[in-house]
Parts: structure tokens; C-alpha cells; sequence
């Protein structure tokens, strides 16, 4: 619905950006204002604009998932043409009212030209520079120190995922690169902390190469998740979901994927791992997912455990950061926000979370919030990047011997 009432400011964003990409043609060759070059130059920007339309609209498939694609771009590319657009016009203005400026040579056609032509530079550079960025998964390393015995444990290697995204843009070749630094780091315990599913099932490129990576992971505990606000199953336009009075869930072929790749769903529930920390994973706070409807309190999570050892929680968005703090967890791991995936929203984000990625502590209490291993709506990342965390636990409350 959201993306239906967006959509008249789309169409006039666009049409606002091609006005002043003909004219910008017009001032740099009189050949450029032929009738035929314009009808041409107007239905190859209509296609990218209207991909994104076109691949919501056509059944799954091939030719789908290559509109989606360019859909996706073309919404990250369009964003920096309004944002350069935008300031190309404020300088200009600024300018205008500058007496040291010639105004002659400023509302000159070579002035225009030059202008339009550093915009396009701009715009190309930041654009194909943030696909490329999107791609190259690094390694976050954070060192924290929990002031309880982990039992036989005196410390704990976890790696942190989060925001796979699988779908139209992210799909085997992303998860293999992911899976190889993952291994890399040696991991005791590997967490993903939801949005695994990009919404649509029959989106993944290849189900079964995906359940053969992911059971490439090596992690001594093994693999945990929870789910997120886009693991369930429903169409999306524009990153934008529609209202249902049905309850949104995930498909049982996500739910199925996950079994078979050895990936364990925590849903409201814990796990004692080696008897000697809990691990325990939180349903979304929007999306619930099937089978539950109101999720635990951090009181009422922690009502069941024994205080007295290390609790681990994997929540997909970073909520209730105190509550936690005050129920006694001791480690909260979060995703969800993307670090604000493309500048200037890293910014933003910040306004919006307790805390919007990085470390953070409560009290007692550590929160780490990673940017992703992928990516949601424009298939870019400028100013951010994609992760995998790597978490170096020390237990610190009278470990009764060293881990081997």
C-alpha cells in the first residue's frame, strides 16, 4: 500500500530527472534535440524506470528475476541522481547570489554543460562503485568480556551473521564467499540473527546449492538462527509490503531449507549449549512468525534460566536494549538496520535505534548490532559495508579450566 501512494512521487521524481537530462543533451549538441534521439533516450529511461513495476507484475521466472535486478538498481541509481540533482541545483542557486561570481558565465550553456556532466560522473562513479562494494563481504572483529563463569569455558569464539537477504539480489555466490569467512575465523558458535529470506521463496536462484553451502559452515556448537521481519512469505514492491488480515508467516519450504542446511530456528525458546552459557532466540518484534502472537518479555526470558551462567540472545532488531540489561543478559546480537545500507540513511539510522550498529553497552549487558551480510531494496551498499562479526568471548568469572 505504502509503495502505491509512494508511487506518484517516483513518477515525478523521474520525470523531474529526465527534463534536465534532455535539456543537459539539448546544450551539448543541437543533433541531441532530434526528435528521434529524444523519443529514444525517453523509452530507455522509462525501461529502468519502470522495471521494478514490470517485475513485480510478471509471473516467476527468468525474465522476473533480470527486471528485479535492474528494478533494484536502478532504485539505488535513482536515489544518487536526485541527491546529486539536488545539489547541483543549491550550489547553482548559492551561486546566483554570490557578487564575486560572474553571472554570465555562470548561466552559460558551457557552464551548464560542464556542471551536467561532472552530475553524470558523479552519479556513475558512486553508483557502480557502491554495487561493487555490495559484493566483498569483510570480517568485523570485536573482543568483549563477560563477568560470569562460563563453566568449563573461559571463553567463546561466536561469529555473527545477519540480513542474508536471499532472494533476487543475493543468492549462492554471495553465501559462498560468506561461508568461507565464516570458516575462517574457526568459529565455537555461528548466530544469524533473521531476515534470511528476502520475503519470496521462489526467489532463490538454487534451493538445493544453497542448502550444500550452508552445510559447508564448521562451527564446533553449531548453527543458530532466528527470524526477522522478511522471513515470510509474500510479494513486495519497491521494498514495501502489502497489508493482509491474514497473519504473515514464512513458507514451510523456508522453514524446511533452514532444516536441511543444519541451521537450528530458536522461536521464543533457549538452548543450554555444553552446560555451560544459554543461547536463546527472539521471535521478531513485528513479525512474530508462525505460532506465536505476543513474544517474551526479557523478564520473562530470563525467569527461566540460571542466572548465574552467561545468557546469549540473538534478536533480529535492537529493541529493548535496557530491559534486557535489567533481566540479566549478559550478550545481545542484532541486525535489522543495515547500518543505513547507503549514505546519507547511515546517518539516519542512528536517530531511529538505541543503537544502530557497532557495540553498545547497558549495564552489564553488550550489544553488538551488524550492518549484514546483505542487502535490501537497491543492490548497493555507499558508505556502509556487508560483515560477518566475529565476537572473541572471555568469560571472566572463575572458568574452571581453558578451552582446548
Amino acid at each position: 500500500m505504502v509503495a502505491l501512494m509512494l508511487s506518484p512521487v517516483y513518477i515525478l521524481v523521474n520525470i523531474y530527472i529526465l527534463r534536465w537530462l534532455l535539456k543537459w543533451m539539448g546544450a551539448c549538441s543541437g543533433k541531441l534535440k532530434t526528435t528521434w534521439i529524444r523519443v529514444t533516450v525517453v523509452l530507455i529511461y522509462s525501461f529502468f524506470a519502470l522495471a521494478i513495476l514490470i517485475g513485480f507484475l510478471l509471473p516467476q521466472g527468468q525474465l522476473r528475476r533480470i527486471m528485479k535486478l535492474i528494478g533494484n538498481y536502478w532504485l539505488g541509481v535513482t536515489l544518487y541522481m536526485v541527491l546529486t540533482v539536488i545539489l547541483a541545483d543549491i550550489i547553482r542557486i548559492i551561486l546566483r547570489h554570490c557578487r564575486k561570481i560572474n553571472q554570465e558565465k555562470l548561466r552559460s550553456r558551457k557552464t551548464f554543460v560542464i556542471g551536467g556532466g561532472v552530475s553524470i560522473l558523479i552519479i556513475t562513479a558512486v553508483s557502480i562503485g557502491g554495487a561493487i562494494n555490495a559484493r566483498y563481504i569483510r570480517t568485523t572483529s570485536y573482543d568483549v568480556t563477560v563477568e560470569k563463569s562460563g563453566g568449563e569455558l573461559s571463553d567463546l569464539n561466536i561469529v555473527l551473521v545477519a540480513d542474508l537477504h536471499l532472494g533476487y539480489n543475493i543468492g549462492c555466490a554471495h553465501m559462498e564467499q560468506m561461508v568461507e569467512k565464516i570458516n575462517a575465523q574457526n568459529p565455537d558458535l555461528v548466530v544469524i540473527a533473521g531476515d534470511i529470506f528476502d520475503n519470496e521463496y521462489e526467489a532463490l536462484d538454487d534451493p538445493d546449492r544453497l542448502i550444500s553451502i550452508f552445510q559447508q559452515i564448521q562451527s564446533k556448537y553449531g548453527v543458530y538462527a532466528c527470524y526477522g521481519n522478511h522471513d515470510i512469505q509474500e510479494k513486495i514492491l519497491a521494498g514495501f509490503t502489502f497489508h493482509s488480515d491474514k497473519k504473515k508467516e514464512s513458507s514451510l519450504q523456508m522453514d524446511e531449507l533452514l532444516e536441511k542446511s543444519n541451521i537450528t530456528l530458536l522461536k521464543d525458546e533457549y538452548v543450554l549449549i555444553d552446560n555451560s552459557f544459554y543461547l536463546y532466540g527472539r521471535p521478531d518484534a513485528e513479525r512474530p512468525n508462525r505460532g506465536i502472537e505476543v513474544r517474551k518479555t526479557p523478564q520473562e526470558i530470563t525467569a527461566q534460566l540460571d542466572n548465574e551462567k552467561p545468557i546469549i540472545v540473538i534478536d533480529h532488531e535492537p529493541r529493548e536494549l535496557q530491559e534486557l540489561a535489567d533481566a540479566g543478559v549478559d550478550l545481545d546480537l542484532c541486525g535489522h538496520t543495515h547500518d543505513g545500507q547507503l549514505f546519507p540513511a547511515n546517518y539516519t539510522t542512528k536517530l531511529m535505534w538505541e543503537n544502530s550498529y557497532g557495540y553498545e553497552k547497558r549495564g552489564q549487558m553488550q550489544n553488538i548490532v551488524t550492518s549484514g551480510v546483505g542487502l535490501f531494496g537497491p543492490n548497493m551498499r555507499v558508505g556502509t559495508i556487508p560483515e560477518v562479526c566475529d565476537i572473541q568471548v572471555q568469560f571472566d568469572g572463575g572458568a574452571a579450566s581453558a578451552k582446548e
